[in-house]
């Protein structure tokens, strides 16, 4: 199976809580990466996203090592919405 990586950049304005993580992100930018895979046998190339992660940053809260964590789009984007940017794209 044919996999992609689509990588952005994301900005909030004010704090985040997102589930899974133990504590807000402070507001700035922060990538993201959706993992998508192809859906074969259409006549047309689609993919659909199986994975979507955050990179925060090192801090000292968590002990100077940044971290790639899985997080649910659909939660992502509503936090963006809720933040009133957008999605980000």
């Amino acid at each position: 199976m044919l996999t992609r990586t689509i990588h952005r950049t994301i900005h909030f304005n004010a704090p985040a809580s997102l589930d899974g993580l133990d504590r807000p992100l402070a507001p700035g930018d922060y990538e993201v990466n959706e993992d998508e895979e192809l859906i074969e046998g259409l006549s047309w190339l689609a993919y659909r996203r199986v994975a979507t992660f955050i990179t925060v940053p090192a801090t000292p809260e968590n002990g100077h090592v940044s971290r790639m964590l899985p997080i649910d789009a659909e939660a992502l984007e509503e936090m963006l919405r809720r933040d009133g940017i957008g999605d980000g794209r």
